[in-house]
């Protein structure tokens, strides 16, 4: 059963990129679909944040990780480089579960 659905899912995925292969290019450069296809990432990757910012299990939950995200975007509007971002959300984050 385990290998049916392997392959069920195989099969979908590589009919689904053959699909998307064989969109003609004049609908591809339309106006409208270009700016949902560069939308498209950012919504995805924003809803997995979230996620696992927010989630633990089936419970919703406001942590350290919240509070890292919230100096990550803190951060981002200032403009700073990536690695201090990055750097910054985890100290913060690293730091509230020290003191709590």
């Amino acid at each position: 059963m385990t290998w049916a659905a392997i392959l069920v899912g195989s099969l979908g995925c590589y009919l689904l990129k053959l699909a998307g292969l064989s969109v003609p290019p004049r609908v591809l450069e339309r106006p409208l679909v270009e700016r949902v296809a560069d939308l498209i990432p950012v919504a995805l990757l924003a809803g997995l944040v979230a996620v696992q910012v927010v989630a633990s299990g089936h419970d919703l939950v406001l942590d350290a990780r919240a509070a890292g995200l919230a100096v990550a975007v803190v951060l981002l509007l200032l403009r700073a480089p990536f690695l201090v971002v990055v750097f910054g959300a985890a100290l913060a984050a690293a730091l509230l579960r020290l003191l709590g």
